[in-house]
């Protein structure tokens, strides 16, 4: 069978002031259409399906006609799990109405789904935290175990009080009594998780750069010696870029997110995952790439004749854009600047450090007239800087308001 993995859409999500929402209807389509073209038996959504608790009208459309079109309308199980940008109860909210389409929806740690089916496929068992599929065409069972997102209070509600000792001990426990119970070699079982999961003594996965973190220290860091030996591949959602934690026996893949969402993820390429899988045996996966989306790119220049004309040179990207000089920028070469490239997120301007003569560190004479004063107060606070005639106007235009 085939399976295809993806997470963290974040549905709804802004870069500063820009909507992303035209690039995510984009990149929607794609992964669709990777599923359609590898004729793919299951899909699986790690979570972090909207980028906040309320998404807009917008967001939860293309949420869910997206599912739609995933599924076949009920012809291919769709399986979504929330993630920590989630409501967990607005995941919930349209089960009954989402089984009809063949699709899954599990907001919470230890959700027991109830059993159903359609023409296509049922849910042939069900345990807090596991299904058992058996789906048209394929000759055997496909066992699913789930770990939305738990957030604190949740974390002390399944865990206890002393979640940062237990949440390993109990996630490990409650993974192999599952899998010790349901996951033989008669099928293929799979582990579908939105965790902070790392190799044990590896070096720390850095979160996304305005991603709201799961890991606060150690406390919610799961190690993926939990995982049961009976799992053939585990689809986590979380971290932004592709990744297997794993081994190639075992494959442990963040699958990436559709788009490059902060400017921490510059230059990364985005994927989803297509599984072959059977009873047994090693799985393989393969990186599908995702072209959809403006590229997100941090530059520096020292020249505004330099950084205009790159500017003019890559329309179709988000900037991050660093300007060292001299001097600060005027009004004028900021206007030119914006008015050069549509996608300029953040202007950094980068007054380059004078050395101070060593006679800067003199005493004050406040007997000096103001402007003086103001000048000899900016050169200290900057390096060295001299203040610059548009500074100097607009200071002696507060000062005479």
């Amino acid at each position: 069978m085939k399976i295809l993995h993806t997470a963290d859409w974040h549905l709804g999500k802004r870069l500063d002031r820009f909507s992303r929402l035209e690039e995510q209807v984009l990149v929607m389509n794609e992964i669709v259409q990777i599923a359609d073209e590898q004729n793919v038996d299951l899909v699986l959504i790690a979570g972090d399906l909207f980028d906040n608790f309320n998404p807009s009208v917008e967001a939860a459309e293309l949420f869910y006609k997206t599912l739609k079109r995933l599924s076949l309308n009920g012809k291919r199980p769709v399986i979504a799990i929330s993630g920590n940008h989630d409501s967990p109860s607005l995941i919930n909210a349209p089960d009954p109405l989402a089984r009809e389409c063949g699709i899954i929806l599990i907001g919470h740690p230890k959700a027991e789904i109830a059993p159903f089916g359609t023409e296509h496929f049922k849910i042939t068992h069900s345990k807090e935290g596991f299904i058992e599929l058996k789906i048209g065409g394929i000759n055997f069972p496909v066992r699913i175990l789930h770990t939305p997102f738990a957030n604190e209070i949740r974390l002390k509600e399944y865990f206890g009080e002393n979640k940062e000792e237990e949440i390993n001990k109990v996630l490990s426990q409650t993974w192999k009594n599952l899998a010790d119970q349901f996951c033989d070699d008669s099928g293929v079982n799979l582990l579908t998780a939105h965790l902070y999961m790392n190799k044990r003594g590896a070096e720390v996965l850095e979160e996304p750069e305005g991603e709201k973190p799961i890991k606060i220290g150690n406390a919610d860091l799961i190690f993926s010696d939990s995982i049961p030996e009976q799992i053939q591949y585990t689809a986590l959602g979380h971290l932004h870029g592709f990744q297997n934690i794993g081994t190639k026996e075992k494959p442990v893949i963040y699958s990436s997110s559709p788009l490059c969402y902060s400017f921490s993820e510059a230059g990364q390429t985005k994927y989803v995952s297509i599984i072959d899988a059977e009873p047994g045996k090693t799985v393989s996966y393969e990186k599908k790439l995702l072209k959809s989306g403006r590229a997100l790119v941090r530059k520096t220049f020292t020249a505004i004749d330099a950084a205009v004309q790159w500017l003019g040179e890559n329309p179709n990207t988000f900037i991050e854009l660093t300007l060292e000089s001299e001097t600060f920028l005027t009004a004028d070469e900021r206007r030119l600047i914006y008015q050069s490239h549509n996608g300029i997120v953040h202007l950094i301007p980068k007054v380059k450090n004078l050395e101070l003569s060593e006679d800067s560190n003199h005493e004050i004479n406040l007997s000096q007239d103001i402007d003086i004063l103001f000048k000899d107060y900016f050169k200290s606070k900057n390096g060295g800087q001299e203040a610059n005639e548009e500074l100097m106007n607009l200071f002696n235009e507060i000062l005479n308001a």
